[in-house]
């Protein structure tokens, strides 16, 4: 049995990717404190609220929302409920037996993940994106669709890169940044930032 937390898009991938590897339907439940999704279904699987609460201590749950920052605080209060947070890997997506994917990460469809990558907890590497060798991927970062990591490439906590964008190997990106669709990065980026264009810049306030 594993606990999904959130009853969104995301959740419906993750759903989906949980099936493609064999779960049945019935191993699966999704929890949303949204009010008016009790009773609810999502892709056959059945949504109970509150999201989190005592009776998930010794659990296995993932936390299947897009935004970094809800699955930061929602992962705290699942492990401070005693859950144990499980990584979620579709399997169409190829991983190096020499990298390291950390509890609570999501691996998508046709995404690449090469040797000695490491891929921090609670990330998500989206549909077609490319993790290349010797990259390090902070906590709660999201590398989205068709978006591509050079060798060596370290990303901070809490990160978005976005679909389609491009980062050159050997480049370092801080925590909190946001680069965006289409972006081509070749210089290191300070926190806190948000980078876009060809080559990647600072966004204006």
């Amino acid at each position: 049995m594993i606990h999904l937390i959130g009853a969104g898009g995301h959740a419906r991938v993750v759903i989906d990717a949980l099936l493609e590897s064999g779960a049945d339907r019935s191993d699966i439940v999704v929890r949303d404190g949204r009010s008016g999704l009790t009773g609810a279904d999502l892709l056959g699987a059945p949504v109970e609220t509150p999201e989190i609460d005592p009776s998930l201590a010794g659990r296995r749950f993932h936390i299947a929302i897009g935004s970094a920052d809800a699955r930061e605080r929602l992962a705290a209060a699942a492990v401070a409920a005693g859950a144990e947070p499980a990584s979620i890997v579709h399997p169409a997506a190829v991983i190096s037996r020499f990298a390291t994917v950390e509890p609570g990460s999501f691996i998508a469809a046709l995404s690449v993940i090469g040797p000695v990558a490491r891929i921090g907890r609670h990330v998500i590497v989206n549909h077609g994106a490319v993790v290349d060798h010797d990259c390090l991927v902070g906590d709660f970062s999201h590398i989205a669709p068709n978006a591509s990591l050079g060798g060596g490439v370290a990303i901070g906590a809490r990160c978005l890169i976005g679909a389609g964008a491009v980062v050159l190997p050997g480049v370092t990106i801080g925590d909190d940044v946001t680069v965006g669709a289409g972006a081509v990065v070749t210089r290191d980026i300070g926190p806190d930032q948000t980078w876009t264009g060809v080559p990647a810049a600072p966004k204006a306030p």
